[in-house]
């Protein structure tokens, strides 16, 4: 930090159930330092049935600034922000929220955002390529909206949550930009083969889709930072592919965070 804590330092939060995972209070708290403000990153633990209380409660505080928001909440509290992006009431679902002028909260999503500019830093674009995406949730949607805004050719998601998955096959498909349907845990014929569920972060977790089925020319990439190597990944590597991990996603995103909750 640039300034020792004190009164005068402005809080912002990460928000998750479970939180001892996430990793960005220290990165955050870096970067409000290395953009000169006296800030930090605090992770609270807070369960959905006492998500809205706990929010409400933190609005009182005027000095608290922002709100990181991480699984299980970007959907929830994207009820919770006066405004929204129109990328996020797009997907309808939040990452980043911070204060408007009036006390109440703007939220935005960038993970989709931070993916695909991940993507891009490890030699891979995706514009003309055939994607399968495994996971429709926060992320998940963000990503994929993401993909098709990039240029890909075709988009195919696999979630088990069929009603979840289906909802964001025809949002994604009515904005005409490129076929967007169901896909299956066989990757086969695809070019970018992408996980954006937290299947891998415990031991003893399956593996998110057939990874028998990957070949050298796939790209692979995760979401989860912690393990730094999925099981995912590493098998991913082992037949030759071109991958990204988590971490290589969160340095993007955490950069767009950042911007955004110092208003730029």
């Amino acid at each position: 930090m640039s300034s020792l804590l004190s009164g005068a330092t402005r809080l912002h939060y990460i928000v998750g159930d479970p939180i001892a995972q996430v990793k960005s209070p220290a990165g955050v708290t870096l970067a409000f330092a290395d953009h000169g403000r006296n800030a930090v990153c605090v992770p609270a633990h807070v369960s959905p049935a006492h998500l809205a209380d706990w929010v409400r409660g933190t609005s009182l505080a005027q000095n608290v600034d922002g709100i990181i928001v991480t699984v299980p909440h970007k959907f929830a509290c994207t009820d919770l922000c006066a405004t929204t992006s129109a990328r996020a009431a797009f997907l309808h679902t939040v990452n980043t929220m911070r204060r408007n002028a009036d006390g109440t909260w703007h939220g935005d999503m960038f993970d989709g955002l931070g993916f695909v500019t991940a993507m891009q830093d490890n030699g891979c674009q995706p514009a003309g390529k055939k994607a399968l995406l495994v996971g429709a949730g926060g992320a998940g949607s963000a990503i994929a909206h993401a993909l098709v805004m990039a240029g890909v050719s075709e988009l195919s998601i696999f979630d088990p949550d069929t009603a979840r998955r289906t909802g964001l096959v025809d949002r994604l498909a009515g904005l005409g930009q490129c076929p967007v349907g169901h896909g299956t845990a066989d990757p086969s014929g695809f070019d970018l083969v992408l996980n954006a569920t937290p299947v891998g972060m415990k031991d003893g977790d399956p593996y998110p889709l057939d990874v028998t089925k990957l070949e050298p020319h796939m790209f692979c990439g995760c979401v989860i930072t912690a393990p730094a190597i999925t099981p995912f990944i590493a098998a991913a590597r082992e037949k030759g592919c071109a991958t990204m991990t988590g971490a290589d996603m969160f340095a993007r995103v955490r950069d767009l965070m950042v911007d955004f909750l110092l208003g730029k």
